[in-house]
């Protein structure tokens, strides 16, 4: 093997290395911070604050890219959870954020129908009582 080579499969094992500790770290992009109660409230309050905006807000597609994000990483941070998985308001999040998502998955940056914006608001407000207790 040449040093050429050995330097080069060097290189690429350090990149390699390098880019997987970087996406291990903990800071978050969304915003979360792993306390569940902080997180759920933050994630409420990004998401009250996509559904009441005004259809033609300049920054919309901002704030439903990030709910996007929280959305994710909410969910995959504490759906395996066993402290918060069972939890009420757990389960009132959860059932908000697969209602959301998935309209966003399917229509994309359509404004959210007033039936589903009431549901999921409904559900919201259930969560956040419920992590304000405790629950």
């Amino acid at each position: 093997m040449s040093l050429k080579s050995l330097l080069s499969s060097l290189f690429a094992l350090v990149l390699v290395a390098v880019l997987g500790l970087t996406g291990c770290s903990s800071t978050s992009a969304a915003g979360l911070n792993g306390n569940y109660s902080q997180d759920t409230l933050a994630v409420i309050e990004t998401l009250n604050s996509v559904l009441n905006l005004a259809g033609d807000a300049e920054n919309k597609v901002d704030l439903q890219k990030q709910a996007r994000q929280q959305i994710n990483e909410y969910i995959s941070r504490y759906r395996r959870n066993s402290n918060s998985g069972g939890l009420k308001s757990f389960t009132s999040m959860q059932t908000a954020l697969n209602s959301l998502a998935g309209y966003y998955t399917a229509y994309g940056s359509r404004p959210v129908p007033d039936k589903l914006k009431s549901r999921v608001q409904q559900e919201l407000k259930q969560a956040s009582i419920a992590v304000k207790r405790g629950s």
